[in-house]
């Protein structure tokens, strides 16, 4: 088994990470995920100091992301992005709720879905989601932070491992879960900053999904 440990972030800049940088909170992440509501010169800076990919999708206040994204990160929105034998599959942006980028409705987000049908049928599935909203019912609010219902067919279809999301600070209620399961998928609210492991088959081909545990840093 392969092992690969993820740090995930999202809304909330962490001040551990950056205002009070330490090289060392790094050195065993292997894979940093952003999902979304985060300044480009915060995951700029990160991607810089760490010696592993930083992978991104887009929350629905990155409107300088469209001329000023972050620099030294890939953006895995509408994509699905295979990284040591774990297929990210990105989907990023919120319920629309005015005019402006990376906000969409049920109906836009289903197409942005339809829209992936080669990659799908080419990898066959993904392992990890990868979004900013999270999905109808799970973890979401109401209005602008409503989840989408197509996240929650997607998940029942292709039934990715995991699912990482933000938009929902866990600030907004105390009782909110930061890990959970939808069907049979483990979901990770990614508020501020979280580590999980994902151990990985040898043989990617063959695996029938992936398995793991989550540690706060």
């Amino acid at each position: 088994m392969k092992r690969l440990r993820v740090l995930v972030l999202s809304d909330e800049v962490d001040r551990a990470l950056y205002d009070h940088f330490d090289r060392s909170m790094l050195q065993d992440i292997d894979l940093i995920i952003s999902c979304g509501d985060l300044p480009a010169r915060y995951l700029s800076f990160l991607a810089t100091m760490f010696n592993g990919p930083l992978l991104y999708v887009c929350g629905n206040h990155d409107e300088k992301y469209v001329t000023n994204p972050p620099e030294g990160c890939i953006c895995i929105e509408d994509e699905i992005f295979e990284y040591q034998g774990i297929r990210f599959l990105g989907l990023g942006g919120s319920r629309r709720y005015k005019k402006g980028p990376f906000q969409y409705t049920e109906q836009e987000m289903e197409k942005r879905i339809r829209k992936l049908w080669y990659p799908l049928w080419r990898k066959k599935r993904f392992d990890v989601l990868v979004t900013h909203s999270p999905a109808k019912g799970h973890g979401d609010g109401k209005g602008a932070h409503e989840g989408f219902p197509c996240f929650n067919r997607l998940i029942e279809k292709y039934r990715p491992s995991w699912f990482f999301y933000g938009h929902m600070h866990l600030s907004y209620d105390g009782q909110m879960s930061r890990v959970s399961m939808l069907e049979n998928t483990k979901t990770v609210n990614a508020f501020g900053k979280y580590v999980l492991d994902l151990e990985i088959p040898e043989d990617a081909d063959e695996r029938q999904g992936v398995s793991g545990k989550e540690a706060e840093v």
